[in-house]
């Protein structure tokens, strides 16, 4: 699987934190897997794409809904230790989409520090 680099952010009294997801994806790949009943995931109520930035342009909007299409639902999604999402909304909408009730999914026990802490999305290496 050839995946694109990406980040995980996180507001905080910091500054905006981001963990690579490769890394998550590396660290996380020999967790045991888990079904997650999509109710449980609250990132579906919440803003979460375009909440750092400006309002989202409609191009923006339909190359998510393609990332979406295109999401592969046998590869877990990735939780931490309080159960948010850290990678893997892509899958969680097409699973909505598709009504399922479970999604599955890995969860850190304990999770590593931000790979970057204070900077801004366009400043992380792609």
């Amino acid at each position: 699987m050839n995946l694109r680099q990406q980040y995980h952010f996180r507001k905080s009294d910091r500054g905006l934190l981001a963990w690579d997801v490769l890394k998550l994806i590396r660290l996380s790949k020999d967790f045991e897997i888990i079904d997650v009943p999509l109710k449980d995931i609250r990132e579906l109520e919440e803003v979460y794409w375009f909440g750092l930035g400006a309002p989202p342009i409609v191009e923006e909007i339909a190359e998510h809904a393609k990332l979406i299409y295109d999401a592969d639902l046998s590869y877990p999604i990735i939780l931490c230790p309080q159960g948010r999402l850290m990678d893997g909304m892509h899958r969680v909408c097409k699973a909505h989409l598709e009504a399922r009730e479970t999604i599955i999914a890995v969860k850190f026990a304990t999770l590593h520090e931000p790979d970057y802490v204070g900077k801004q999305p366009d400043e992380l290496p792609y």
